[in-house]
């Protein structure tokens, strides 16, 4: 039987789980993948 806080917790999950799906569908992991190679290579003073 699922008590109250292991119900919360599989809601949070699922609901983290929908955002997560959404922002890559979106095209949101192109961007941070973009932007990590920028501040990288700026950080080793390649740009």
């Amino acid at each position: 039987m699922m008590t109250r806080k292991h119900a919360l917790w599989a809601a949070l999950v699922c609901t983290a789980l929908l955002l997560i799906a959404l922002g890559v569908w979106n095209g949101g992991a192109q961007d941070v993948l973009a932007k990590a190679i920028k501040i990288c290579s700026e950080c080793i003073g390649l740009g």
